[in-house]
């Protein structure tokens, strides 16, 4: 651990997805499920007000009653909502929150989430008097943030607008998710959504450039019943404890940052404060250091400074280890493509010597960001779990993938210690499969389950510590401005994951 990160730990969640709760896919229970699998927390969110729809238009008709539907479906279940999220909370293994949807023309979309199943849905028809609604129910003991979301879709429709924004109830905005990155103009997936493109003013750095004071955190917006549908979007957070009580005081001190899929573990410190500080003593001297714990060979990290990359690491040569050497590595097993139909997988994934490290499930829902979205009728249906101390198993289903340019495949990593003349062993569907880590270290191998055309598989190429764990230091000094600088950190990975850690601002 670095300086400032000592007595905590990083957890990962989704804390903006849907469900048939509302107008979405699947039942709240499923989405729970889902997200027990491979999360540590996590919010179901229903759609719950516009204020400011936009009526009178014929093209728009079918938008207007399908919303209205779902708002109207929201609140018939809204005690059936916080029942679930509640009994799905248990400290010290997943944590739950509730939360709904409240639209806006002009501010933006904002997530509400309540600390824990106590809430209503409020019908606030401005931004502002949303939160005095927020702050009248603080006082009464029950607390909520306000998380804006998609934001650089252009304001007034349904992105952010600056000028309304305010840091009550506010400390994390979502920058990325499955409508895109809002990050920054040059930000990686841009939003292809029918709500459409991406705006400048929308983006994160102009909010920071403008002097506003927020966390980062992504989410999926998945609409069928899948939290944290890999790929999507995800927040990660350093906490104390995995409790509600710890949890929250990490959104609220901004320990938080965005990840598009993989565990990509992010230690940010400014003279030993994490990321979400503000250091508000004249600090001319920036002690900057950098843990990374990737969850595939790191490409890049960058370190941004008041918008502008100020230094960055790439990816140096590696040298694979002579026979008889142990090395810790991550085995990424992924399974799926074939043609458009659907297919199941029972998967054993072992290795004949070493130890299990740690496991990460690397499963998808149905690709879903739309009420009227393709989606199959069941919704929960992935699972793994151990056999023994060297081998899981688990289960899945995959019909192919959308497009040519759209991963619907499922998958399981695990990081190991073995022996480099050590096994990996699969049995696919009944195929057994092994190989010797110093075959998957050397580079990825992949199969068809029955010829050409068929559902596939593919072990990714296993790579070393050096590869994926960078522990990275940098000077810098003030700029000399009045005010703050701000500072935070991007990591890219090979294969196109991605990290961006919350902001820490210097006086």
């Amino acid at each position: 651990m670095i300086r400032g990160y000592e007595s905590l730990h990083v957890y990962y969640g989704d804390i903006h997805n849907h469900c048939g709760i509302s107008y979405g896919h699947g039942s709240i229970e499923d989405a729970f499920a889902n997200a027990r699998m491979q999360l540590d927390f996590c919010s179901v969110t229903g759609h719950g007000h516009w204020p400011d729809m936009p009526r009178g238009e014929e093209r728009l008709e079918y938008l207007v009653a399908y919303h209205e539907k779902g708002f109207a479906k929201l609140r018939e279940n809204w005690k059936h909502a916080q029942e679930v999220t509640e009994a799905n909370n248990e400290n010290d293994r997943f944590v739950t929150f509730l939360s709904y949807e409240w639209h806006c023309m002009r501010s933006g979309d904002y997530t509400i989430v309540y600390k824990g199943s106590e809430g209503d849905i409020i019908p606030a028809a401005t931004l502002a008097e949303l939160k005095r609604a927020l702050a009248e129910r603080q006082r009464r003991g029950i607390d909520a943030i306000a998380m804006p979301h998609h934001i650089s879709y252009p304001a007034g429709y349904r992105g952010i607008n600056w000028a309304d924004f305010t840091p009550e109830f506010t400390p994390i905005v979502e920058i990325v998710s499955m409508h895109g990155c809002s990050e920054s103009d040059d930000a990686p997936y841009p939003p292809f959504h029918t709500m459409g493109p991406r705006d400048h003013n929308g983006t994160a750095q102009h909010g920071l450039a403008l002097g506003h004071i927020f966390g980062f955190v992504g989410n999926t917006d998945h609409h069928g019943a899948h939290p944290g549908s890999y790929g999507g979007g995800r927040t990660a957070v350093w906490a104390e404890s995995l409790t509600r009580d710890g949890i929250w005081e990490a959104f609220q001190a901004r320990r938080t940052y965005a990840l598009t899929g993989d565990r990509i573990e992010v230690q940010f410190a400014i003279n030993g404060h994490p990321m979400g500080s503000v250091l508000t003593e004249h600090t001319p001297e920036r002690h900057i250091e950098l843990f990374v714990k990737g969850g595939a060979p790191i490409d890049y990290v960058e370190l941004v400074k008041n918008n502008q990359v100020i230094h960055r690491v790439d990816a140096a040569d590696r040298t694979i280890p002579g026979p008889g050497e142990v090395v810790r590595t991550l085995i990424f097993l992924e399974v799926g493509w074939g043609e458009r139909i659907e297919h199941r997988w029972d998967v054993y994934l072992g290795i004949d010597r070493g130890e299990i490290l740690a496991i990460e499930p690397r499963f998808r829902g149905g690709h879903v960001v739309a009420p009227r979205g393709q989606t199959k009728g069941e919704h929960h249906y992935s699972s793994w779990w151990r056999e023994g101390d060297q081998a899981l198993r688990f289960q899945t289903w995959t019909s192919g993938n959308p497009t040519s340019y759209t991963n619907a495949n499922q998958g399981m990593a695990l990081e190991v210690e073995m022996p480099v003349d050590g096994k990996v062993v699969a049995e696919i569907n009944g195929k057994r499969i092994v190989y010797s880590l110093r075959d998957l270290l050397a580079g990825g191998r992949a199969g068809y389950l029955g010829g050409f055309l068929t559902p596939a598989y593919r072990f990714h190429r296993c790579p070393l510590p050096e590869e994926y764990e960078w522990h990275i230091s940098f000077q810098d000094t003030a700029t000399g401005t009045n005010g703050y600088d701000f500072y935070y950190v991007r990591v890219r990975q090979k294969n196109d994951q991605w990290a961006w850690s919350s902001p820490i601002w210097v006086a």
